[in-house]
């Protein structure tokens, strides 16, 4: 390593260590899982990417994947089973228009899966780029077979015209709601429905401000209505915020809602919506000067309470570059949908200046309310689609759709700040506990291609693990779980992936199991393993709420390891913890051991310096972790040191003697060896250094015969077979300084003893064995 690079770790050590001690416990993984390509269900096709559409078929126990050019049926239970595909490409013609517009052909110009949805009659409905010019198609699974109905419907205002540009869409009653761009320069934003009767967003800064869309959801709130109401659509996004009266453009984040029944109005606001509201979404993040934005939400619903129990849980990052913080904020929809049921509008009101200011709209406010879907109240007024509104009504939300108040989260704070992997996308799956309570948990994932499993419980955030889903890391473009299969499905520009909700096989003891906290999972007594709680009569042992591993049986005696090491050298014992949240406590004959200049207490290891004699003993490790209820200590690993004296013979001592080494280390410093003397070997093989071995007997001989009918050659010098073992007494070798080494070749280790009258010539540019000093 170069020296300067080590003065730099060095330096950086002990400045990212006291960063990690910083980091408020909840926020560290409790398990750090690496990348295991040989367990995990990958599926990656050579020569296609962006695998970013996903389709949970589970009637048909398929996972429909959508990628460049591609769309594949995948088994719902090992997605590494390919059961169909259906290539989607573009013609030869697209690739030349879209080249010609300023496009990549290699990147631009191919048709990507962007829009994925089940239809009523189980057919599919399928959108893709096509080369800047979106098209969509009708799809459908059977017999083994993806089959394209090759339709060749427009896409514009469904599927976005550029691949890398964030959209949002959904289908509800076989009717495609969408938002993303209607032009090729993505200039106009839209939200839109497609059927049965186009309706749009109006071309205003007002409505859709350089938008950047993120997700959408439906809310059957027409269900047990007791006025009527109408079911509504959520739209997710951020943008250029127009109320802010600031230097610099401000991003914001924004929802914002429509009705289901919505037809436009009959003057104003023509096959436009008649009930478009936003409002901002606020997550406060670490005092934040900034507001954080929204990346990607998911709702989530118990199917046993009414709506507006549902919650959306949302992950925002930083609209500037300095932060490395990534935050989990949940809204509860009743909150959201009170603000557009009661509150304020904000208005554009012109100043002397040149710019328009925004304030909190105080006059009047019309009847029906401006944005309402319509209900029983408008019913009564003879209302009853949205072509009867009044013109005042529609002209007022045309003006100021705008709400006032901002939208807080559950707790006025995030339920995750963490610093490092920016989060990208969010999934929440509820599993019901061993103590019979649901609880809630969080899968996110990241721009290095983790995945985070996290749960919440009462305010306090505990992240159970942090898995590797992609090697080389990948950042993860869309989550989904099956609750048929208890899997979930994550998806990246390389592949897709596959892995189990729970992972109960990772803790190999009951403390472990327990210290968890995993809901899914509960030690079982009987048969001495961590298994998943539902597939279990019996009672589990499990603690999600305080980690009380009280009740678990006292683990079985760890057996010693025997070291020796000589007196004055060195010895590292190795201690690997079972939790990041662990921390190791060494004893030495069964009293606390106390660190000093010779005894090193690392994180995974402790390490002997200078053995003297008074460091033998009993070493034993313990892994020392602290839950909600108590603190525990579990044996790790356990050494009987003995200190050998200098003066010891050696062949009297164990297997295990280091003197200053480690016999690990010895053994691959061996291998190691080895390897370069091979590669060296077969380097001057190829170079022509040293013949070949096959070729040996015949050079041999015919120097042999040479050497007897020529007796002028040096008596002194004897060539032997190049390979043959140095003797005792041989010199070094001896190398040509005639020419460079890249000009020797195999001819010229030989004689040239052509018989003329020159004489005989000999050329040693190789390495050749000399018997006598005076020939050097």
């Amino acid at each position: 390593m170069h020296p300067l690079l080590s003065l730099c770790v060095l330096w950086l050590l002990p400045l990212a260590l006291m960063l990690e001690e910083n980091v408020p416990l909840g926020c560290v993984p409790r398990k750090s899982v690496h990348y295991d390509g040989d367990h995990a269900h990958l599926f990656h096709e050579e020569g296609v990417f962006n695998y970013s559409t996903m389709l949970l078929r589970e009637d048909l126990d398929l996972l429909v994947l959508g990628a460049r050019e591609a769309v594949y049926a995948l088994d719902l239970k090992d997605i590494s089973k390919k059961l169909a595909s259906v290539k989607w490409e573009v013609t030869d013609q697209k690739k030349t228009e879209c080249r010609n517009k300023g496009k990549d052909s290699e990147l631009d110009c191919k048709n990507y899966i962007r829009i994925l949805h089940k239809m009523k009659d189980d057919r599919m409905y399928v959108c893709g780029t096509h080369a800047f010019d979106p098209v969509c198609d009708y799809m459908s699974y059977a017999d083994g077979k993806l089959t394209l109905e090759k339709k060749g419907e427009d896409g514009k205002g469904k599927c976005p015209f550029d691949p890398f540009q964030r959209y949002a869409s959904i289908m509800v009653d076989d009717a495609l709601y969408s938002a993303t761009s209607m032009n090729f320069l993505g200039s106009e934003p839209v939200l839109m429905r497609s059927s049965p009767s186009a309706i749009r967003t109006e071309f205003k800064s007002s409505w859709l401000n350089e938008p950047t869309f993120v997700s959408m959801a439906q809310m059957p709130e027409s269900e047990k209505s007791e006025d009527g109401d109408d079911d509504k659509i959520y739209l997710f996004f951020s943008e250029t915020a127009v109320e802010c009266d600031c230097y610099n453009k401000l991003v914001v984040s924004r929802v914002s809602r429509v009705c289901k029944g919505d037809l436009g109005g009959q003057r104003t606001l023509q096959k436009k919506w008649t009930s478009f509201l936003k409002a901002r979404m606020d997550c406060p993040v670490l005092e934040s000067q900034l507001p954080f934005i929204i990346q990607d939400t998911y709702r989530w619903c118990d199917p046993q309470q009414p709506w507006k129990d549902c919650l959306f849980y949302a992950i925002f990052t930083p609209q500037t570059g300095t932060l490395d913080v990534s935050a989990v904020c949940a809204y509860l929809m009743s909150d959201i949908s009170r603000v557009f049921a009661e509150g304020k509008y904000k208005t554009p009101v012109p100043v002397e200046t040149s710019f328009v200011k925004w304030v909190m709209y105080s006059g009047d406010v019309p009847v029906p309310r401006p944005g309402a879907c319509i209900n029983n109240e408008a019913r009564k007024m003879h209302i009853n689609q949205t072509l009867d509104l009044p013109d005042r009504t529609l002209q007022f939300i045309k003006d100021k759709p705008l709400m006032d108040q901002a939208i807080q989260p559950i707790g006025q704070k995030p339920l995750l700040v963490r610093r490092g992997a920016t989060f990208t996308r969010i999934i929440v799956d509820q599993v019901r506990a061993a103590d019979g309570e649901k609880h809630r948990v969080m899968f996110i994932g990241t721009e290095e291609g983790t995945l985070l499993k996290a749960l919440n419980h009462n305010g306090e955030m505990f992240i159970i693990e942090e898995i590797e889903l992609f090697q080389p890391p990948k950042p993860i473009k869309i989550l989904k779980i099956s609750n048929l299969t208890g899997q979930l499905y994550a998806g990246s520009d390389y592949g897709a992936v596959q892995v189990s909700l729970a992972t109960c096989e990772r803790s190999s003891s009951c403390m472990d199991c327990v210290l968890a906290r995993d809901p899914y999972c509960g030690w079982d007594k009987v048969t001495g393993k961590c298994i998943v709680l539902s597939s279990s009569q019996r009672e589990l042992i499990q603690s999600v709420k305080d980690g009380d591993a009280s009740h678990c049986p006292n683990a079985d005696p760890v057996k010693a390891m025997n070291h020796t090491v000589w007196q004055g050298g060195n010895l590292r014992l190795s201690c690997p913890l079972p939790s990041n949240l662990a921390k190791t406590s060494w004893e030495l004959d069964n009293r606390p051991l106390k660190s000093s200049s010779r005894l090193e207490v690392q994180q995974d290891g402790l390490l002997i310096l200078n053995a003297s004699v008074s460091d033998a003993g009993l070493y034993r490790c313990l892994s020392v972790e602290r839950s909600k209820s108590n603190q525990y200590k579990t044996t790790v690993a356990v050494y009987q040191v003995r200190i050998a004296p200098l003066d010891t013979d050696p062949t009297a001592l164990p297997s295990t003697l280091t003197d200053g080494h480690y016999i690990p280390s010895l053994q691959a410093l061996v291998v190691l060896l080895a390897l370069c003397f091979v590669a060296l070997l077969a380097w001057n093989f190829y170079k022509g250094h040293l013949p070949l071995p096959w070729k040996c007997g015949k050079k041999n001989g015919d120097q042999s015969q040479e050497a007897h009918e020529d007796r002028g050659l040096n008596s002194h010098t004897v060539y032997q077979d190049a390979l043959r073992p140095a003797l005792a007494e041989d010199k070094p070798l001896v190398l040509g300084t005639g020419s460079s080494n890249n000009n020797h070749t195999g001819e010229a280790a030989s004689f040239s003893a052509a018989g003329g009258n020159d004489g005989p010539k000999i050329n040693l540019p190789s390495p050749q064995y000399v018997r006598d000093e005076s020939e050097i």
